[in-house]
Formats: structure tokens, sequence, C-alpha cells
């Protein structure tokens, strides 16, 4: 039997008491999985499809190599339609892009976000500064979700909601936790996605509080390059070791 045939395993995981047959190989399993602790969240149901993990990132090698549910894709630069075709046209999964909101803002980011809905994303996410009356006029024109960007407990939420924003993005930092658990006071059905944190104590502290899909940062590549290449060295060392023993 050759490597590959070798390498196809079907394994059987329990996961909340149910038998999850899993089925890998080496050549097609995702190495950056989503924490466990995310499939804790109830899950945002956009399209169809029921999204509890998003991965923050715009790297397009990332994006073809992860088990997340979608794709969150927003840069601290302008938008561009091509950056977000090329990344809606790789992804597997649906993808949420950023359209401005802060330096990008009217009719440009109302043709970015149109843009993005023709080529198939699932939801155009746009930045904290937003004002009311852009999300008010994108609402407009869109037929996808519009994700509002919020950072602080201090924002009028019910502003936004009124504005037609379909989904909260929290993005407080330390404060995350904090701040989901004041919107799902006021409003307890609204869809809220959030960063979940490095650690899976900050995952389901932010899932408890009330996050419905949860964003998940991956390490760099350079960083799980640097490690692969690690580990080559002690392979290749350990094996000339042996052969001059």
């Amino acid at each position: 039997m050759d490597n590959y045939s070798e390498a196809v395993k079907t394994n059987t995981e329990v996961k909340d008491k149910k038998f999850v047959p899993t089925i890998e190989s080496l050549l097609k399993r995702k190495p950056i999985q989503m924490p466990q602790e995310i499939y804790n969240a109830s899950g945002i149901k956009v399209f169809g499809k029921r999204i509890k993990s998003l991965i923050y990132t715009t790297d397009l090698a990332i994006i073809k190599n992860n088990n997340a549910d979608g794709v969150i894709a927003v840069y601290p630069f302008t938008p561009q339609i091509a950056i977000n075709q090329a990344i809606i046209e790789l992804s597997s999964t649906p993808v949420f892009v950023g359209v401005g909101g802060g330096t990008t803002t009217g009719q440009r980011s109302i043709d970015i976000a149109l843009n993005a809905e023709l080529t198939g994303a699932y939801g155009v996410v746009l930045n904290a500064p937003t004002k009311n009356e852009l999300i008010f006029e994108m609402k407009e024109r869109l037929d996808i979700p519009i994700i509002i960007t919020i950072v602080s407990e201090k924002e009028d939420f019910e502003s936004r909601i009124n504005a037609g924003a379909s989904i909260f993005n929290v993005s407080g930092g330390a404060n995350t936790a904090k701040i989901v658990r004041q919107i799902r006071e006021k409003h307890p059905n609204f869809p809220i996605i959030a960063t979940g944190g490095p650690t899976p104590e900050s995952i389901s502290e932010t899932i408890k509080a009330g996050a419905n899909t949860i964003t998940y940062t991956p390490p760099a590549v350079g960083d799980i390059f640097s490690e692969m290449m690690e580990e080559y060295r002690y392979r290749i060392i350990n094996n000339l070791e042996n052969k001059n023993k």
C-alpha cells in the first residue's frame, strides 16, 4: 500500500456523548484547527448555513487550510475589490468581507459592498466609526447581512439596529465578554459575533456571556513554518546521528 493510502484513516471521536466519525488524510487534513470550546456556541444561521466559528485572516494559504465555518476578512487598509474577490473565490466556506466605514465611507463603501454581494460574500463588515446614515443607505441596496463592529459598552446599540445592522461584531479586547453581556441584557436574541481571545477560558467566557459565533485569530504563517522547519531539522539531525553510530 502506498504512503497516501496508508495516510487515509477513519477515526471515531466522542463529542457531547455522540460518536463522530472523523476521516482525515495526510494531504487533505486541515493543519489549523478551531479550539473545541467554540463548538459550545449556538452559531448564527446565515442563508441556511450554521456558523459557529470564523477565522480572522486575509492570508490565502491559511484560508485553504483551516476547519472554521467561515472567514471574516477585515484588514487595516482601504478595502479593495480585487482582494475581496480573491478571498471569496478561493474560500470553500462563507466569507464576510470588510467594506470600510472609517476612512473609506459613503458611496465608495456602498459600491464595494454591492460588489462583494454580487461576487458571493455572505455579509459585509463595517468598522466601528461608521455613521448610522451609511448603514441605512447600505441596507437599502444590499440583500446580505450588514455587520457593524462594536468596540465599547457605551455605544448606542439600539440606533445601530434601527439603522439596519443585522449582526454585531464585538471586538473589545479584554472587555469583549463584558460588552457582549451588556448587549444580551437589552437584546436577548440579536445575533452577536465576538472575538474569543487567546485561551480556552476566554473563549468559554465570551460564549457564556452570550456570543453566538466566535472569531479566531490563527498563528501567522511564519510562526507555523518556523515550527515545521524546527521539526525537519530535528528529524534530519536524528537520522544523521543514527547513521553515524
